[in-house]
């Protein structure tokens, strides 16, 4: 079966959970998006998706991209749908209307990207760094860039690729080596090369936009020395620019996506944003490309979910324990769907999904409070919402993407194995999505080193703070979501302390910290989920599921965290008692 977008799952959250239509309507930009609009929206998104995008998926995996004396040819399909994607307007959602855009909110694009990972993950690959590339571009660009790429890249007709990683740096971009040298005309010499660049070369569009990580002459060793550059495949005159695919990498899943080595041989370019400031400019594209890579691993769980839950309701093996079911009727079989450890594995996966898309959806809103809140402290707050939350979701979705897909494919037995049920590409295709737009070890340090630790936990548990008057207390499950949300924030200070004694503690509780956060957040998810629905028994199961099954693991990881944090007391106590012995902060 291919994946089916369902618009009334995402309505509820949205308008139920969230009360998007009422948040949006407070922002000028979007004061006549109301209610009504957003649901057409949704409804021909999903019509789209389900009708063009999704049934050209199990081609893309089995055929894959070919790679001919530079040049890529994508799957077949990938090209009439990639251009219907664009005569639809779907790229230009939430881009502004005088780049050529829709002007619509952020979530929107949220929910349409979720869809597409979900329906076809390697066609999404093709559009998903589109909007981060039109605001880096929009915001550090010059203006004569702008007119000549931005609403090029708005409307999709051109698409952008990310060109960080080199093969000797990996993660590590202060050791990026490309080379940009200025010329008298103001532009630049590229050379270089890059390795795992998605979309590199294909024939989706006439042109691709390379934003390239380089070094200009004499800059300083490390990150603070990289500037970006705007390299096209094509020149403003027509003629071919110095860019070559060397090869494309045969992978694990993501097969209908061309991986790319990239070369540039003193390629022309153009400066984006200051010298020196290229990671200023490129994170407006990777925090982007962060949310939506977290969109994808929720969509291709509920992709996997659909499958496995749909098999269930077919398949019959042995008795259920238990009462009969009424589904059983006169067959000698039940279906495995009422066999407990089924259900446990359906339900639980049911759980994340709905409980990471309400903290998904409510990050992009505060995208566009961040953006267009006329109150300069509500911007404040909601960059400080995304800025937290951004790696948090990145690294949980995306986990849980592939270790819930797993289990999806558990479902079937061995049928799942095989390529017949489509299953098994899911579990190879969300592989990546733990790895790329940085590792998730890398969203743990960002989440705990980077921004929690700096101001001793203070803006993350303003967050908590915020989230916790959002709950009633006369409420048992809001209760105890706010007893969690206080314990995250103690702990918060805990490290705070011991790391002044182990400056390495954080770097080893990282992982911990930002699983029991997703925990946190996704419990008062839930707390709103069933307070919005409290006679929805589907949604009632799911929770109850959660609540069994997955929020168990809160207390499990603060007791690590705990321990860790008490073993460096007692050595930092222990030292200081030993004779002679001298203890630095």
């Amino acid at each position: 079966m291919d994946y089916q977008p369902r618009p009334d799952d995402i309505r509820f959250l949205l308008n139920a959970v969230l009360d998007a239509p009422a948040r949006l309507a407070a922002l000028a930009p979007f004061a006549e998006v109301d209610e009504a609009l957003q649901s057409q929206v949704l409804e021909e998104a999903g019509r789209f998706v389900g009708e063009v995008v999704a049934p050209i998926n199990r081609g893309g995996d089995e055929i894959g991209c070919r790679f001919s004396d530079g040049d890529v040819v994508s799957p077949p399909g990938f090209r009439d749908a990639y251009q219907a994607f664009v005569d639809g307007g779907w790229p230009a959602l939430s881009a502004a209307q005088e780049d050529g855009g829709q002007g619509l909110p952020a979530v929107l694009e949220a929910v349409l990207y979720e869809w597409l990972a979900a329906a076809n993950h390697g066609l999404t690959m093709a559009p998903g760094l589109l909007h981060g590339a039109y605001a880096c571009l929009k915001h550090h660009g010059s203006e004569e860039l702008k007119q000549r790429y931005l609403q090029k890249i708005a409307t999709g007709e051109w698409l952008a690729t990310m060109c960080l990683t080199e093969a000797h740096a990996g993660s590590d971009l202060g050791q990026v080596r490309t080379r940009a040298v200025p010329q008298a005309d103001g532009s630049l010499r590229v050379s270089g090369s890059k390795i795992f660049i998605s979309g590199g070369e294909h024939d989706l569009t006439p042109n691709i936009v390379h934003l390239v990580l380089c070094r200009l002459p004499d800059a300083p060793a490390g990150p603070k020395g990289l500037s970006l550059a705007l390299v096209p495949k094509v020149l403003p005159d027509g003629t071919r620019n110095a860019v070559h695919c060397e090869r494309i990498e045969e992978k694990m899943g993501l097969h209908g996506s061309p991986t790319c080595s990239m070369r540039f041989d003193e390629a022309t370019g153009w400066l984006v944003g200051e010298p020196g400031r290229g990671l200023a400019a490129m994170f407006v594209m990777m925090n982007s490309a962060r949310l939506h890579v977290a969109l994808q691993g929720i969509g291709l769980l509920d992709a996997a979910w659909q499958k496995a839950d749909a098999y269930a309701a077919e398949r019959r093996q042995m008795r259920a324990p238990g009462p009969v079911p009424a589904s059983r009727g006169g067959e000698s079989a039940d279906l495995i769907a009422e066999h407990p450890a089924v259900r446990r594995i359906l339900d639980t996966q049911r759980a994340w999904i709905d409980g990471a898309r309400a903290i998904a959806y409510r990050s992009a809103l505060m995208l566009d409070v961040a953006e267009h809140d006329a109150d300069p402290k509500a911007r404040e707050r909601a960059q400080r919402w995304c800025s937290l939350v951004t790696p948090v979701l990145k690294a949980a979705c995306t986990h849980q993407a592939f270790h819930g897909a797993s289990e999806c494919l558990q479902v079937f037995g061995g049928h799942g194995y095989v390529r017949e049920w489509g299953i098994e590409q899911i579990v190879r295709d969300s592989r990546v999505t733990m790895i790329y737009e940085g590792t998730n070890e890398i969203q743990a340090i960002d989440l705990l080193v980077r921004k929690v630790l700096p101001d001793a936990g203070a803006a993350m548990s303003a967050v908590l703070l915020e989230l916790r008057d959002t709950l009633d207390a006369s409420r048992e499950a809001d209760a105890d979501v706010q007893r969690r949300l206080a314990q995250l924030r103690y702990m918060g200070t805990t490290i705070a302390m011991a790391a002044h004694a182990n400056p390495v503690l954080p770097y080893e509780v990282a992982d911990d910290y930002l699983r029991v956060t997703m925990l946190a957040l996704m419990a008062w998810a839930w707390a709103r989920i069933e307070a919005a629905a409290p006679q929805d028994a589907a949604r009632a199961r799911a929770g109850a599921a959660f609540r069994r099954w997955v929020l168990p693991e809160f207390e499990m990881r603060m007791g690590i965290i705990k321990r860790s944090c008490e073993t460096v007391a007692l050595t930092h106590a222990a030292q200081a008692a030993a004779p002679g012995v001298g203890v630095s902060n």
